[in-house]
């Protein structure tokens, strides 16, 4: 009994140690309030690698004007590649959910929609959810029939997936990036050589031009 004590608490401990050292590379949900410009478009991106599950709630905090008009906003979400992934208008409180399928930046952009009949902007909630924050636990405890410590390490596996996903696909950006620098380098260098070829080719020309012309004068 002791000792499937000392274990749990080694999970645990493991378990919060690792919640505090991988804040960054464990996609979490983010919460922010966002001004939007009485003309014009506010937006927020995010880096988010394939294949991974995105949750998102926005709504209208600012109330001051609504006794005056009803204020509503409109959105759109689109992935790296441009396509429309979400878009609403007209709303005072919206949602959009969906699994990337290609990694790059991925863009949400709010503006007021309708008539905004006050010329001041207005503030917006938005709660971001990405990867295993996204995940509805208290849905797959009940599937599973998980309980207590079970559910934690449920929990912790999906953190650690989530940080194996995450450094694989630095890994694999850090090899873009360094395979791009070579051919910037090597274009650099052969760039270089055809300025000092063309250089030398012209000072010769240049000098042979000069001795035909004092030649030619019996100069020399």
């Amino acid at each position: 009994m002791a000792e499937r004590r000392a274990g749990a608490a080694v999970l645990l401990a493991a378990f919060l140690l690792l919640s505090c050292c991988s804040v960054r590379l464990v996609p979490v949900a983010e919460a922010v309030w966002l001004t939007i410009p009485s003309s014009g478009t506010k937006c927020v991106s995010e880096e988010i690698q394939s294949n991974v599950v995105v949750l998102a709630d926005y709504y209208i905090v600012d109330d001051e004007h609504a006794h005056l008009h009803t204020p509503t906003i409109s959105s759109r979400v689109t992935s790296p590649y441009g396509n429309n992934l979400h878009h609403n208008e007209n709303v005072t409180h919206g949602q959009f959910a969906f699994t990337t399928s290609e990694a790059g930046n991925y863009l949400a952009c709010f503006w007021i929609g309708g008539k905004h009949q006050e010329d001041v902007g207005l503030t917006i909630g938005l709660d971001w959810k990405i990867g295993i924050a996204a995940k509805d636990w208290e849905s797959v405890a009940k599937k599973e029939k998980l309980q207590g410590m079970e559910l934690e390490l449920m929990k912790l596996e999906g953190a650690v997936q989530a940080i194996h996903d995450n450094l694989k696909y630095l890994k694999n950006r850090e090899e873009e990036m360094r395979e791009v620098s070579e051919k910037t380098n090597a274009r650099v260098a052969w760039s270089s050589l055809m300025s000092l070829g063309v250089c030398i080719v012209v000072s010769v020309l240049q000098l042979w031009h000069l001795r035909r012309y004092f030649e030619r004068k019996k100069l020399i």
